[in-house]
């Protein structure tokens, strides 16, 4: 059996790709973390080794050293951790990097359920919080909150610079909110060039959603009217760290579901675009493999509710517990 796995910012940080995605075999996780903790024990492991490590695990497997196949190959599953900082190589690894992180998974229509069902308990084995939503919207939500940050820090840290070096003074000079805005200032040239290029779509719709809120506020301040802007903007920030920090009790969902590519991406990505999070699931074909059982566990009253509405939509009965 393949367990479909995609490693996306923290490994790209060593090889100068952006993202890779490969089908492991059972024990080819060890081969791989035995081959990174060298790298870690060693001194500074050059580019070029770490990309021949990769290529020679991927060669004992029998399996591309480029990303896998996306469109119809059911062993693919896209994969991207919010997580990590802006430094980059193993020498910056931490065994708590995906602890309580967000780690989207974009499944696509014939996305294989047993492999998908794997793949979501590997990263919550990691420590992080799987959550389906479809490439786009991946797209988008990473452009807003990763992408478009980037953008901002880059170009602030250059404009800061400017100003300063017309007054003859040092960096150290400025406020910690500088310091803070502009932590990420040219990060990883290799890699961020590549993310600005494959994602420049949904990072200048977000450009320009950020250009009209500019020009709202030069109005606010040409008039005066700043206590109100200033006020939603703190209970916007609040609103989005406090996101999901109480998500109560979890519930089981029982539910059938006939056995055909897809059926549980389909499932997910519902309660995905919904904002509905499976904590953990479990599915079990039965004997005459036609259909399949599939258990999901959701935290919280509400979100229970709402997913069993989701699901029951779909055509799927659901028991709970």
């Amino acid at each position: 059996m393949r367990i479909n796995v995609s490693f996306s910012m923290p490994l790209a940080a060593l090889t100068n790709a952006r993202i890779f995605s490969w089908s492991f075999l059972p024990g080819a996780l060890s081969t791989l973390t035995a081959e990174l903790m060298t790298w870690k024990a060693s001194a500074r492991p050059s580019a070029r080794a770490v990309r021949e490590t990769l290529a020679a695990i991927a060669a004992a497997l029998g399996l591309p050293p480029a990303p896998a196949a996306r469109g119809a190959d059911p062993r693919f599953v896209g994969g991207h951790p919010i997580a990590g900082a802006e430094t980059a190589g193993v020498e910056h690894a931490r065994a708590d990097l995906f602890q309580g992180a967000v780690w989207y998974l974009t499944p696509h229509e014939q996305s294989g359920g047993l492999l998908y069902e794997r793949l979501h308990r590997f990263v919550r084995d990691v420590g992080a919080r799987p959550v389906a939503v479809d490439a786009a919207t991946h797209d988008r939500l990473v452009a807003v909150f990763s992408h478009l940050p980037h953008v901002l820090a880059n170009v602030l840290a250059s404009q800061a610079a400017a100003r300063l070096s017309e007054h003859g003074e040092a960096l150290r000079q400025v406020g910690p909110s500088f310091r803070d805005m502009t932590r990420v200032a040219g990060a990883n040239t290799a890699m961020w060039s590549d993310i600005y290029r494959s994602n420049a779509a949904a990072i200048v719709e977000e450009i320009r959603g950020f250009r009209r809120e500019l020009d709202e506020v030069e109005r606010r301040l040409a008039e005066g009217e700043v206590e109100d802007w200033n006020d939603r903007a703190r209970e916007d920030r609040r609103a989005l760290l406090e996101a999901g920090a109480a998500e109560g009790p979890v519930h089981e969902l029982r539910l059938t579901v006939p056995n055909r590519p897809g059926i549980v991406a389909q499932v997910a990505l519902e309660l995905g675009r919904a904002g509905v999070n499976i904590v953990d699931m479990a599915l079990a074909p039965a004997s005459d493999m036609r259909t399949g059982a599939m258990s999901l566990w959701i935290a919280g009253d509400a979100q229970a509710q709402r997913a069993s509405e989701l699901i029951s939509g779909l055509g799927f009965p659901v028991g709970s517990e």
